[in-house]
């Protein structure tokens, strides 16, 4: 397609979001201390990011929006005595606990489908999750090509609700002081305001990644009472009843026996034989949880047997989140009912009750009106509110604002001439 395509599209986008800070004017600044936050705003114009602004109120930070028409803000999670000041002076006071949890960092089948980077050093096309260096070459910028589709919000809400779970049950923020958001492209964003955790280092921090991902997590850290023996015997440490992630994983395991069959152990690692076992005496491991724990001696099930299940549980049952964000004291996050770039959608507040339900492509829509023709290049089937649109390949047609901006926005479509 031709500049006047790209330019035309380009146009486009920055008069839909110009339309939005115009008629939106209840863009809410952060919770608590708007005026010791850094904000920073990405421009259309591709030059470097606005940083060290700051607002004294809510009032002040949406005329500036509107002024400006950003493609993307910001503020940051920390606290600052001089928040408009470089780096060094601006006087840390503490910082909220943030997690981001995105499709980019969870493992997916339809990643695989729909998900392409591009080395940029050499040119080796790959799919699925992006690597940290080429496999060719060692290179490591990429050039990446996303989509959204529903198993990849459906894979972040549910890691969304396996973090809000262990923030409340084992470190005990109450609903008050947990934020839930929806990120406006492919995950969620969980913000923990508290005065317990915000003077916390970035190595406390990392203890709570550690914690939430089930980083280490093995044999040994349930201090089993283990015999190894040609007869391998595997006792204790390990119950239903108790709390943090021993009860979460002798939970996870309970289930996983429960309901898993020949092909669910063979998943997880387990030979025919020893799946058997499993399966033939499932009825008696079952049982052994209200007694002697959840490793009764039987023939081929051993301690290897017993590691591979409490990986498989540790791994599902932890929280994919993107670490580096969580431990980061100075992180900008993404400034709440803002429009993201890379979709259109908004970035959007809802409470912990309606996390199981929540529909992000209903939701997070900012356009609910007007239509343009667009020229497709290639997409996969898609739903925006309660329409589904697609599959197009190099085709020309008209679609619902909120649609047809997803698509320019992901680069797979151009405004028609």
């Amino acid at each position: 397609m031709d500049r006047n395509h790209t330019d035309n599209s380009s146009k486009y986008v920055h008069d839909m979001f110009s339309q939005y800070y115009t008629t939106n004017t209840d863009i809410p600044s952060p919770h608590r201390s708007v005026e010791k936050r850094e904000f920073a705003f990405a421009l259309f114009s591709g030059q470097v990011m606005l940083r060290h602004k700051c607002f004294d109120n809510q009032k002040e930070l949406g005329v500036f929006l509107k002024e400006v028409i950003p493609s993307d803000a910001y503020y940051s999670c920390a606290y600052y005595t001089f928040p408009a000041e470089d780096m060094d002076r601006k006087g840390w006071l503490g910082a909220d606990l943030i997690f981001d949890i995105d499709a980019d960092h969870i493992p997916t089948t339809c990643g695989k489908v729909h998900d392409k980077w591009v080395c940029g050093s050499c040119g080796f096309v790959g799919k699925g999750i992006v690597p940290d260096e080429c496999p060719i070459c060692g290179g490591q910028k990429f050039d990446i090509s996303t989509w959204l589709c529903e198993e990849c919000l459906n894979s972040a809400k549910s890691e969304a609700i396996k973090l809000v779970d262990t923030l409340r049950g084992d470190f005990g923020f109450s609903e008050k002081e947990i934020q839930i958001f929806f990120s406006g492209h492919r995950g969620y964003h969980v913000h923990v305001e508290s005065e317990t955790i915000k003077t916390l280092d970035t190595i406390a921090r990392r203890e709570i990644v550690d914690y939430v991902s089930g980083f280490g997590l093995g044999m040994d850290s349930f201090d089993l009472n283990t015999k190894r023996s040609s007869k391998t015997r595997v006792r204790g440490g390990l119950r239903r009843a108790d709390s943090g992630w021993s009860s979460r994983i002798a939970k996870g395991v309970h289930d996983l026996i429960s309901e898993a069959n020949q092909d669910r152990y063979a998943e997880i690692g387990l030979n025919k034989s020893t799946a058997k076992a499993m399966i033939q005496n499932k009825d008696m491991i079952l049982k052994s949880w209200e007694s002697i724990g959840p490793y009764p001696t039987i023939k081929r099930i051993g301690f290897e047997t017993w590691r591979k299940l409490i990986k498989h549980c540790a791994e599902s049952l932890s929280a994919k989140i993107d670490t580096v964000v969580t431990t980061d004291i100075h992180r900008l996050i993404r400034l709440p009912r803002t429009l993201h770039s890379k979709t259109g959608l908004k970035k959007v507040e809802f409470p912990i009750s309606r996390l199981e339900d929540f529909d992000p492509l209903k939701s997070a829509v900012a356009f609910k009106n007007g239509a343009v023709t667009i020229f497709v290049s290639d997409v996969p089937k898609f739903r925006i509110g309660d329409k589904t649109f697609g599959p197009y390949h190099n085709q020309r047609i008209e679609l619902p604002t909120a649609a047809a901006l997803l698509l320019i926005c992901k680069k797979r479509a151009k405004v028609a001439e």
